[in-house]
């Protein structure tokens, strides 16, 4: 009889495997759709996947909270400079 040999890869993701998909879910703070975008963008390599995700998160959008504080400032700068007019 043959014997299937395990090969044990530590930084390849598998996704068959729901404990290491949830491991890095948590680790990465990321969700199952994003999840399965990194994959497709950086594929199964560990390494990469969490590279991908810190590069995502460095482009998000801010809060609307902080657009609104700035176009709040703009919009007073540009009162005081037709006043100072």
């Amino acid at each position: 009889m043959r014997r299937q040999r395990y090969s044990a890869t530590r930084n390849k993701l598998d996704l068959n495997n729901r404990v290491q998909v949830r491991i890095l879910k948590k680790r990465l703070k990321v969700s199952d759709k994003q999840l399965a975008g990194l994959v497709q963008k950086a594929g199964t390599s560990i390494a990469a996947l969490r590279k991908e995700a810190d590069l995502q998160r460095l482009v998000t959008v801010p809060p609307a909270e902080v657009i609104a504080s700035t176009q709040e400032a703009a919009v007073e700068q540009t009162v005081e400079e037709r006043i100072a007019v």
